[in-house]
């Protein structure tokens, strides 16, 4: 695209231009390596054959009822993903990122219409178009109505990349620093309650009254657009055709907004300094984490310092800090939303600690090639267990309350109170167990964790990764068989509930105790294997 050539400052030739940048991005990206061409076509059939089954179910709920309530609704769901997944995954696609152009001769108006036509090669795109046909079969009953499907399809597709162009073009500063590329670490959270969230919500269309739940929502989203477009489909089929024209209207008018807003930010991108790179100093100093207060409740010597390290990774790492989101998020919402359910147990808040207790398997890992530094203050078995009883007790720090916080909240729930020191005692000492197994696991099985990317295990090592967890955690189950028998046989011996409260203190020492010996255990190996845990978690 040079200067000089007048054909491509043209608004003629911007279009074929940046499409053809595009698929070669895409097979640039695809010549890499062959586990990329196989993971490509592999997500490739995965949603094709997703995406036919959607719409060959859409098309099942031809006739039904309430067809247009849940076509509207799924496809008002579909263009939530859209605005949101550029702000959790802003390196999936690289040309969201407008400020690769702003050096080139384009204006800004030619340019959204090239990248709106761009935007429409992928994966995404097909998908989404797929559950628009299947929507509007499903609905579009007489000529008027299917003549409105022609151009509802198009349209309502139009609306979802131009939403995702305008969120990704209004935020691409933030996305592109550091500090912003942790908005990635919402992404575990915001799954794991999405999945939580649909699977009760099935659940409950499951009940009494079905589909028929999703009328009152339906009926306020089909005036929203997209759901717009499939509603004035639904509109005319029902012969208001009035109401079926100024849907159509209002998803045009949401069109012509959204690529408004996005040529200002374009603009705006392609004119004015990057402010994220103005006062880097000032930012820096208020980049600061906020361990100072903290670090005066810590024991002294290397045990708080380890502990203040750990708690450092936790606050700034991104990939720590998004397995730990993560963690946290799932550890609340398994057991809560059983009990808003109705058909949770108690014992599910064992899920919490469970659940933090993973982030003790490969304590080395994350601090990758780094870890030379510390492995230099590693001279003998002494050091090496003061190093991993400070990972240990910076992690209790925030799993001991938040166990017992989530333990307390599921019981409030379900009211039952008298469960409540068995359940604190059984979480203890699985809590104990792990931090037992994930100590020894972490110096013999220990593996990178990759910083740039998604990736949480570095090419070549997911074996490793699989026996450190999961063999962990089965590790983990067995230490804790003897808690867990006690706790069966109070419940089903006659007066067991008179001594159940026992096992809050036996629980917690049995898990004080197991924590010890783990690390104890893996102290010695820990010394003896320090350059072969360098190697492993330099690597990549």
């Amino acid at each position: 695209m040079s200067t000089s050539t007048s054909g491509v400052s043209s608004e003629a030739s911007i279009t074929p231009v940046v499409v053809r940048l595009k698929l070669s991005l895409l097979r640039n990206g695809l010549r890499q390596s062959a586990g990329r061409r196989a993971a490509y076509i592999t997500s490739v059939v995965v949603v094709l054959l997703f995406a036919a089954l959607q719409l060959l179910g859409l098309i099942a709920l031809r006739g039904n009822a309430h067809a247009a309530s849940v076509t509207v609704l799924l496809i008002a769901v579909m263009a939530l993903g859209w605005a949101v997944m550029p702000l959790f995954f802003p390196s999936g696609d690289e040309t969201l990122d407008p400020t690769r152009l702003v050096m080139l001769p384009l204006r800004p108006h030619p340019l959204v219409r090239a990248l709106l036509v761009a935007s429409l090669v992928g994966i995404g795109p097909l998908f989404t178009l797929c559950l628009l046909v299947g929507s509007v079969i499903s609905v579009a009953h007489g000529t008027a109505a299917y003549v409105t499907g022609v151009v509802a399809v198009p349209l309502a597709l139009l609306v979802c990349v131009a939403l995702a162009r305008a969120v990704a073009a209004a935020n691409i500063r933030l996305l592109s620093s550091r500090k912003g590329r942790d908005l990635a670490v919402l992404s575990g959270l915001v799954i794991a309650i999405g999945a939580q969230l649909v699977n009760f919500g099935a659940q409950r269309l499951g009940s009494a009254g079905g589909l028929s739940r999703l009328d009152p929502a339906a009926d306020v989203l089909r005036w929203v657009p997209p759901g717009s477009a499939i509603g004035a489909v639904d509109s005319m089929s029902r012969g208001s055709y009035g109401a079926g024209v100024a849907q159509l209207v209002l998803s045009m008018a949401a069109l012509v907004g959204l690529l408004a807003l996005w040529s200002r930010h374009l603009t705006r991108l392609m004119t004015s300094p990057d402010g994220s790179t103005l006062q880097a100093g000032e930012g820096a100093a208020r980049e600061r984490v906020p361990t100072g207060g903290l670090r005066r409740l810590l024991p002294p010597g290397r045990t708080g310092t380890v502990m203040e390290r750990s708690l450092r990774y936790v606050w700034r790492d991104p990939k720590t800090k998004a397995a730990w989101v993560t963690s946290l998020a799932i550890g609340l919402i398994v057991p809560v939303f059983n009990a808003l359910q109705g058909t949770g147990s108690i014992y599910f808040a064992c899920f919490a600690a469970g659940m933090l207790g993973i982030q003790m398997y490969n304590q080395f890992g994350q601090d990758t090639s780094a870890f030379w530094m510390v492995a230099m203050t590693i001279a003998s078995p002494h050091d090496a267990y003061v190093e991993l009883r400070g990972r240990a007790l910076a992690l209790l720090v925030i799993t001991l309350p938040y166990a017992t916080l989530v333990t307390v909240l599921t019981t409030a729930m379900l009211d039952d109170w008298s469960k409540l020191p068995e359940v604190l005692g059984l979480s203890f000492a699985l809590l104990g167990a792990m931090l037992a197994t994930g100590a020894w696991s972490s110096a013999r099985f220990p593996y990178s964790i990759p910083q740039e990317g998604y990736k949480n295990v570095a090419p070549g090592q997911a074996g490793l990764a699989w026996i450190a967890i999961f063999g962990g955690m089965v590790s983990a189950a067995l230490l804790t068989a003897p808690v867990i028998a006690l706790t069966i046989w109070l419940n089903v011996t006659a007066d067991g509930d008179r001594w159940s409260w026992l096992l809050l203190p036996l629980g917690a020492g049995y898990g004080a105790l197991i924590t010890a010996f783990g690390l104890r255990m893996a102290a010695p190996r820990t010394a003896r294997r320090l350059p072969e845990i360098l190697a492993a978690v330099s690597k990549g």
